[in-house]
């Protein structure tokens, strides 16, 4: 009788969130594709109305900053990162005004030319709806978690329609090191459902036929994919580094949001006025032209990542994931052109390694390279998206990401901590008989020296 109660119990649960998560991602995917025709109508009319629109930067960034200050504060930053906050701080309870304020903000900076993504504003939508929904239904604390979750899910799956690794974010990128599989069903769903329904209203996503896949059957990769996810690794960790730091200097001289706006403008517009446009807004020509194996310039990569950082750390409201694909898939090309290897297929693997080291998903990263590139690239883009993944360390574009696992047992990493208050130390094991070991152990030796001659350094 237990175990009929128990499967009884558990059948009206999946078909409660079954339903629930079906009407999720309906609803959400009716909203994301009002907001990225909404985009798409508003970039073409700045674009067109005449050559120089990214002049309006200054203004632009301006705008968006102010409206977000005075109208939703919540809806600042890069979106995927605030819903995280929410998730972990408030059970996903979110302020409703931030759902029109993000989409408004978030056209402003793409009309003007800012370099952001279209996936965090969705995510924050999606997120936003949700809570709304939770509020009417009253739905409890653990129950609104899930439901929020659910919006994430359905709004990145309508970005980049890829509704299994859209679901797998949605549950990876809440933690380094764990997945939440008690809503992974639920996940799934509303993805599924939000692909769906944004597919029939007519969007399309710029899917590769990758002509280099035979290629990669017949001569294996392995070893420089392992290369490669080291170089992303690198990569993510860089851009990392150089937007906390940014974020930072912002504080640090406590720089109004009026001035912010108008030195990051002025900045972004003598960059390209110096370089290029192909580094203002999506930049999905630019990912296109990778993947095709199109030469790119070796250095495209680091002006995306200036670009980007500049954009949101001035006041710009956007998404960091599409800045990132451009990141990965240049910086693929600019290491397959120095090692002479297959610029398309390292794109590719760029493209899916920035993902996992930056943000901590390696496996959402694995299952979208299967979803956009095929089954064959799947081996290459798993071993390199781990190793970016592991390079990172425990950073992230998301600080409010919590800490699970820690990446390496030589490291001592106080766990539920959020990635922004984490700080590893060297530990030593007491029998020390690897390599790693003997290494870390000099390495201790050698810091306890110096810090006995320089007390003070």
């Amino acid at each position: 009788m237990r175990r009929i109660a128990e499967e009884t119990v558990i059948l009206i649960s999946v078909l409660k969130w079954f339903f629930i998560a079906s009407c999720v991602g309906l609803i959400v995917g009716l909203f994301t594709f009002a907001f990225l025709k909404s985009l798409e109508w508003g970039i073409e009319f700045a674009s067109g109305a005449y050559s120089y629109y990214y002049f309006s930067l200054p203004l632009g960034l301006m705008v968006s900053a102010l409206i977000i200050k005075y109208l939703a504060p919540n809806a600042e930053g890069h979106g995927t990162e605030k819903v995280i906050e929410a998730v972990h701080k408030r059970y996903g309870r979110i302020d409703p005004m931030v759902v029109p304020v993000k989409l408004v903000a978030t056209i402003v900076t793409f009309m003007a030319g800012g370099s952001v993504g279209n996936e965090g504003p969705c995510a924050q939508v999606g997120a936003g709806v949700t809570s709304i929904l939770a509020d009417i239904f009253r739905f409890n604390d653990v129950d609104r978690k899930k439901l929020v979750i659910c919006g994430i899910s359905a709004g990145v799956t309508a970005v980049f329609g890829t509704p299994l690794a859209g679901s797998i974010f949605a549950v990876e990128v809440l933690f380094v090191g764990a997945i939440m599989y008690e809503v992974l069903l639920p996940s799934f769903v509303a993805g599924m459902v939000s692909y769906q329904v944004i597919t029939t209203l007519g969007i399309t996503f710029p899917y590769i036929s990758m002509d280099v896949i035979s290629s990669v059957q017949s001569n294996p990769l392995f070893l420089e994919a392992a290369l490669g996810g080291v170089f992303f690794g690198l990569c993510s960790l860089l851009f990392i580094e150089v937007l906390i730091y940014g974020e930072y200097l912002i504080k640090r001289y406590n720089i109004n949001r009026v001035a912010r706006a108008i030195i990051g403008g002025i900045a972004l517009i003598s960059l390209v006025l110096i370089f290029s446009t192909d580094y203002l807004g999506l930049g999905e020509h630019m990912i296109l032209a990778s993947l095709r194996g199109e030469p790119v310039v070796l250095y495209a990569f680091l002006l995306k990542m200036l670009l980007t950082i500049i954009t949101l750390i001035c006041g710009g409201s956007g998404g960091i994931i599409t800045p990132l694909f451009f990141i990965g898939a240049t910086a693929g090309s600019t290491f397959a052109t120095i090692f002479g290897l297959n610029r398309p297929v390292f794109a590719a693997i760029g493209l899916v390694s920035l993902l996992a080291g930056a943000a901590n998903t390696p496996m959402a990263a694995t299952i979208m390279a299967v979803e956009i590139l095929g089954p064959h690239m799947a081996p290459y883009a798993a071993i390199a998206a781990v190793i970016s993944f592991i390079i990172t360390g425990h950073r992230s574009v998301y600080p409010s990401q919590v800490v699970r696992f820690t990446k390496s047992s030589l490291l001592d990493v106080k766990m539920g901590e959020e990635v922004e208050n984490v700080t590893p130390e060297l530990c030593c094991r007491q029998k020390k008989n690897t390599l790693a070991d003997i290494v870390v152990g000099y390495a201790l030796r050698v810091k306890d020296l110096f810090g006995k001659h320089n007390p003070q350094g």
